[in-house]
C-alpha cells in the first residue's frame, strides 16, 4: 500500500472489495435494519406532516420530506460496504415500519426494495471501494429517483397521471433531500456510531480509530 492510500485523505476507500459477507455482517445488516426502522416509525407521523404541508404549499414539494425514509440504504452501504448491504438494510427497516404499522402497508416493503436498489447501485458505480461523502450523498440522490420512478407507476393515481410541473418539483426535491437527509445525515450518523467503538470489526470504525 502507498503513503497517500494510509493518509487521512483516503479514508472512506476501501483498497480490495470483499464480497464475501461474514456471520457479523449479517447480525449488523439486521440490527441496523431494525434501528433504521424505528427511525422509519416516528418519521411517519413527522414526516408525513411535513410532507403534507410541502406539498400544500406547492404540490411535489413534499418530496423535500422523503430523505429519511432513503437512509437505510445509506447506512447499510457505509457501513458494510458490500454488494447488497444498502438493498438489506433498507428492505428490513421497511419490513419493520410495516409490521409496526403505518398508513402504506405493504406497498411500504416495495418501496424498501427500490430504494434500496438505487443506494445500492450508485455504491455499485464505485465498485464499493468509495464510501466518502460525496458517494454517501449520491447514494441518497440514487434512493430519490429510485422512489420517483417508483411513484411514477405504482398505485391507484401514480404520478405518470400529474402535470410535468408536478413531477419535475417532485424529483428535485427528493434528490436534495435524499443527498441531505439521507446522504448526509447517514455519513453523520455512521460516524458518531463508529466513534463510540461498535464498528470496530468494520472499516469505517478503523477509519474512526485512525482519526483519534
Amino acid at each position: 500500500m502507498s503513503a497517500s492510500m494510509s493518509a487521512p485523505a483516503a479514508q472512506g476507500v476501501t483498497a480490495v472489495a470483499q464480497p464475501r459477507w461474514r456471520v457479523v455482517d449479517i447480525v449488523v445488516a439486521a440490527v441496523l435494519g431494525v434501528a433504521t426502522g424505528l427511525i422509519f416509525w416516528g418519521w411517519n407521523i413527522v414526516g408525513g406532516a411535513w410532507f403534507g404541508a410541502a406539498d400544500a404549499v406547492t404540490p411535489g414539494l413534499g418530496g423535500i420530506a422523503v430523505g429519511i425514509w432513503l437512509i437505510g440504504g445509506v447506512i447499510g452501504g457505509l457501513v458494510i460496504r458490500k454488494p447488497g448491504a444498502a438493498l438489506v438494510v433498507e428492505v428490513v427497516a421497511a419490513i419493520i415500519s410495516m409490521l409496526i404499522g403505518n398508513v402504506w402497508g405493504v406497498s411500504t416493503v416495495l418501496s424498501g426494495i427500490v430504494q434500496g436498489l438505487g443506494a445500492e447501485l450508485i455504491f455499485a458505480l464505485f465498485l464499493y471501494r468509495r464510501f466518502t461523502l460525496p458517494v454517501a450523498m449520491l447514494a441518497g440522490v440514487g434512493a430519490g429517483a429510485a422512489a420517483w420512478i417508483f411513484e411514477m407507476f405504482y398505485g391507484s393515481s401514480p404520478n405518470f397521471l400529474k402535470s410535468f410541473e408536478f413531477n419535475a418539483i417532485y424529483l428535485g426535491t427528493l434528490a436534495v433531500s435524499g443527498a441531505l437527509l439521507a446522504g448526509l445525515v447517514g455519513w453523520l450518523l455512521v460516524r458518531a456510531l463508529a466513534a463510540t467503538g461498535a464498528l470496530s470489526r468494520f472499516a469505517a470504525g478503523r477509519e474512526a480509530r485512525q482519526e483519534v
